[in-house]
């Protein structure tokens, strides 16, 4: 938003359309109730919402169309179902070739083209619309086609008034989204069985049954959820990756769906990622004493590869987003790449991965070194390619943040080396590597002290006399917790930061092992079992759920 704002700004300016005074008082205005600055001009009367909109399309480059000013021809509505028009808020408007130019009221969100062009021939462009013209289009498009389906059915004996069959289905979807993200879920899973389909939310990284539903009512279930992912409901032999976006109890809710053929059937994932919630700090994410110190020192270096590492849903991108976050200075340039963009960030340019039109990552690095960066985010190394274009980056004085997926921070070398990347290069380019665990936090309002047993604290690896008579906490559970024992998560961590004599190490080939005694004995670094139990002394977390989520050295 600030960018196309920036552009607005710029343009009216040149073209004088407004004193600099009224401009300045409409930048204002637009920050102090956080709203677009076209928005912003409209809502002080400066300018009318068609000649905002006019400005804003020529600002951003993209061509102006009033669809509430004239009938839009059947033909043109006709090329894209009513659910995509629906479900995407994109409007066909005009047809000039083979290319479909589709309104949208927001430049923001020209994304929803990549949606719909799985779904069609035509090439597609997006035109802006002003939202007041755009949402009496909607109406008009939308009513239309509700009255011709109310005719259909007089005319096949159905009453006016009569209930739509996929209404108890929309209903049921609206209802499991607003649910799961009441009980802070952060993702559905929609599992078919033999004689029933399956609904669980996974809450604090823990999966729990939410519903069961019959088995008639996996087919529909499915293909409202593909619908609404602009996938295709015809394909159920491969796999499928779509997006959602909503806007659930006024918050703008971004779905990553993933759908996966099964022996009963498509199983499905929904990742629900809450575009306005509120980003960690450093120290928020659990960091303390000197790995937090240590952490400070690494991510300020000018140039070198910071790696976070774990597995799927372990937090590492939060954590990367809360160094940028440090980071993001006005004399400083940051380009990210990721696959999505999970959070807007202000100030930071964040490009998204598009493998479709050959977007990746590698293609993505290599044009960001174009645009002089200071600090460059790659979301994920996956193959040599990438790997060597970030350490090249590196090495020729940028900054550079990514993720791998590997157990532990001193795996990170060995599986550099096993893409290929020479020994040589990654013991010059790595500054360090943290790997992540996230554990559940007890519920504050229940949680029950206890004096654990030698055992016990031999199990996460302290010694009981230096536990002394300290007590552990577990998880009882309670109504404010549901009555997990535990509400909330935090990071357990493992920063490895390389010294020369590590290098050394690295260049010559030595095994992960002996990576990990040099850092253990020589660094001080602490492994993801150490911090764990730090955090069970500290009564924030229990021994079970650490020996749950990091196995017992």
């Amino acid at each position: 938003m600030e960018l196309n704002d920036s552009r607005l700004k710029e343009r009216l300016a040149a073209a004088e359309t407004l004193d600099p005074a009224a401009l300045d008082q409409a930048v204002g205005f637009a920050k102090s109730r956080n709203l677009s600055l076209a928005r912003a001009l409209v809502e002080l009367g400066l300018l009318s919402e068609v000649d905002a909109w006019k400005h804003l399309a020529k600002a951003v480059g993209l061509p102006f169309v009033d669809p509430g000013a004239a009938k839009i021809p059947e033909r043109v509505l006709s090329l894209i179902p009513r659910e995509l028009i629906e479900e995407n808020r994109a409007l066909p408007v005009v047809l000039k070739g083979n290319t479909l130019f589709i309104a949208i009221d927001d430049p923001e969100r020209t994304w929803v083209l990549d949606n719909l062009g799985f779904m069609l021939e035509q090439t597609l462009k997006p035109a802006l619309a002003p939202p007041s013209s755009f949402d009496k289009a909607m109406q008009r498009f939308l009513g239309d086609v509700a009255a011709k389906e109310t005719v259909v059915r007089g005319a096949q004996g159905g009453g006016a008034g009569e209930e739509d069959e996929d209404a108890p289905i929309i209903r049921l979807v609206q209802k499991t989204i607003e649910e799961a993200l009441l009980q802070r879920a952060s993702d559905i899973h929609i599992e078919p069985y033999a004689d029933h389909v399956r609904v669980r939310y996974r809450i604090d990284g823990v999966l729990h049954d939410a519903a069961r539903h019959p088995k008639n009512l996996q087919g529909p279930l499915t293909s409202r959820l593909k619908i609404m992912a602009a996938l295709d409901i015809a394909e159920k032999r491969k796999p499928q990756d779509g997006r959602i976006q909503l806007k659930v109890q006024g918050r703008d809710i971004d779905i990553r769906t993933a759908v996966l053929p099964s022996n009963h059937g498509e199983t499905l994932v929904l990742r629900l990622l809450d575009k306005e919630k509120s980003l960690f700090s450093l120290e928020a994410l659990g960091f303390v004493g000197e790995d937090f110190e240590t952490f400070q020192r690494v991510i300020k270096r000018p140039n070198g590869i910071f790696l976070v590492t774990g597995p799927t849903g372990s937090g590492k991108t939060t954590t990367l987003y809360a160094a940028l976050r440090e980071l993001n200075k006005p004399d400083v340039k940051i380009i990210t790449a990721e696959d999505p963009v999970e959070y807007n960030l202000s100030g930071i340019n964040q490009c998204q991965v598009r493998r479709s039109i050959g977007l990746t990552f590698a293609r993505i690095l290599r044009a960001m070194l174009r645009q002089a960066p200071n600090i460059i985010l790659v979301g994920e190394i996956r193959d040599s390619e990438t790997a060597e274009i970030a350490i090249q980056a590196a090495l020729t004085g940028h900054l550079v943040f990514s993720t791998l997926h590997t157990n532990d921070a001193p795996s990170a070398i060995s599986r550099l080396a096993d893409m290929g990347v020479k020994p040589f290069l990654i013991a010059a380019s790595i500054q360090a590597v943290l790997a992540q665990r996230l554990v559940r936090l007890l519920c504050p309002a229940c949680k029950e002290a206890y004096e654990p047993s030698e055992q016990e604290i031999r199990s996460i690896g302290l010694d009981p006399a230096m536990v002394g008579d300290k007590p552990f906490y577990a998880a009882k559970g309670c109504d404010a917790c549901s009555h997990t024992g535990y509400m909330g998560r935090k990071g357990i961590f493992e920063l490895m930061r390389l010294d020369d004599e590590m290098r050394e190490m690295i260049f010559r080939g030595e095994p992960t092992l002996r990576l990990r005694e040099y850092a253990e004995k020589r660094l001080g670094m602490r492994s993801l079992l150490q911090d764990g139990a730090n955090k069970v002394v500290d009564g924030q977390t229990s021994v079970q759920e650490i020996l749950r989520v990091v196995a017992s050295e």
